[in-house]
């Protein structure tokens, strides 16, 4: 598998917000009222791969007083990384097309709140991608020997 390539992730960012702004253009008005709750959901995914990623790090190092991992979970983590800064940056792109269609109405309550909830989760959908990274940066073995410290 190879590391995930940030500039794939903007254009996906970037095509899912302009298909996103054309949508809400033509069905803004039967849409329901955006939920706040995908901001906390996000960064508690966020902060669950960043954890991660501190963990497997200091595990594949053999920092004193962990236990080695198994390759199989290393695998697993990789793969979860790579999936979810894909999903990450559609869904950023989703929110952001949402927050750069609302922008244009914030002197009307609604959007202006809408436009709030889309740029939150817009920023922790980016939190997400970053964790994603660098959780799939923390899966990939040492090369250098002295990177691993012996018992």
């Amino acid at each position: 598998m190879k590391p995930t390539n940030p500039i794939h992730l903007v254009g996906v960012v970037v095509v899912a917000a302009l298909l996103t702004w054309l949508a809400v253009g033509e069905l803004y008005s039967t849409l329901p009222v955006m939920p706040w709750t995908a901001i906390p959901t996000v960064l508690l995914l966020a902060i669950g791969e960043g954890y991660s990623a501190w963990a497997t790090r200091a595990r594949l190092t053999r920092k004193p007083g962990t236990k080695p991992v198994e390759p199989l979970a290393v695998a697993r983590l990789a793969a979860l990384a790579k999936a979810s800064a894909y999903a990450g940056a559609l869904f950023a792109g989703v929110f952001a097309g949402f927050a750069l269609y609302t922008v244009q109405m914030l002197d009307r309550q609604t959007p202006r709140g809408e436009f709030f909830v889309a740029t939150g989760s817009f920023v922790s959908c980016v939190v997400l991608i970053c964790a994603a990274l660098y959780l799939e940066h923390a899966c990939r073995i040492p090369k250098d020997p002295d990177e691993v410290k012996r018992d």
